[in-house]
Parts: C-alpha cells; structure tokens; sequence
C-alpha cells in the first residue's frame, strides 16, 4: 500500500462490490475512499515529530476527479528517518553503528550524535486509514 512515501486508496473488495451493486453504492464508496484518505492525512499530520514543522508542512492530500480514489504523500527528505531512526536507534538495527558528527545551523555549532529513535508517523496512519477502509467496505457486502 506504501511505495515511495505515498498512499492510494482502493482495492479489490470495493471494485467487485461496485460491479455488483452499481449505482446505488458508488456514492458509499466514494466516501469511504475519502474519508479513509483524510484519516490517514489527518494522523500522520497530527502525530509527525515536529521541529521546523517542513515534514508536516509536506503531507499532502489529492483525491480523483471521479473521487474513487485519493492519494496521500509524504514530500519530506527527512520522513523516512522521522519514521525508522537513524544510527544506533534505527529499526531493524539497519543504522550506522559508529558516532558521527555534523553541524547544526540550527543550533550553530558541531554536534555529536549516535543517531535518533524511530519516532513513527507515517505508517500508524496508514494502519488506521486501512482498518477504517476495511471495516467500512465488510459493511457494503
């Protein structure tokens, strides 16, 4: 469902109960398709780590012209380091395991780092826009 910081919303359940159901459930769907990407807009908004406010600032929300799908992404270079850590805190212990040192515009001067806990966003969001869209097309049939 996530490829490249990015979110579309639909699947499989939905087109057949839409073939089955025709006109009388297209409008449903087209709700939940966006309520679903609004959900997922709105947790990842509210809960992303915030410092400059760039990585929220940089979550977006686009939905079809025919409103049977949406997309939801995440433009910031930083997320996926917001999302899995970095160094020796890194999911799946995939980060470097030797310090490191960098300067910091932000704070002016060099600072000595191990790197940073995970601080997930991105896809709590996703796992509770697919609950909800889920949950809500088992209802239709």
């Amino acid at each position: 469902m996530a490829r490249n910081g990015q979110v579309q919303v639909g699947n499989k359940l939905m087109q057949r109960a839409i073939k089955e159901f025709g006109d009388e459930i297209l409008e449903r769907v087209r709700e939940i398709v966006q309520e679903t990407g609004m959900i997922i807009y709105n947790n990842a908004v509210a809960t992303v780590a915030v410092d400059s406010g760039d990585t929220r600032q940089s979550i977006t929300f686009y939905s079809s012209l025919d409103g049977l799908s949406c997309t939801v992404e995440v433009g910031s270079s930083i997320a996926i380091y917001l999302e899995f850590g970095t160094g020796i805190h890194a999911v799946n212990n995939d980060g470097r395991k030797t310090p490191w040192v960098y300067w910091s515009d932000k704070l002016n001067r060099w600072v000595f780092t191990r790197g940073m806990p995970a601080q997930p966003f991105w896809f709590p969001a996703v796992d509770k826009g697919r609950r909800y869209f889920s949950r809500e097309i088992k209802k239709l049939g």
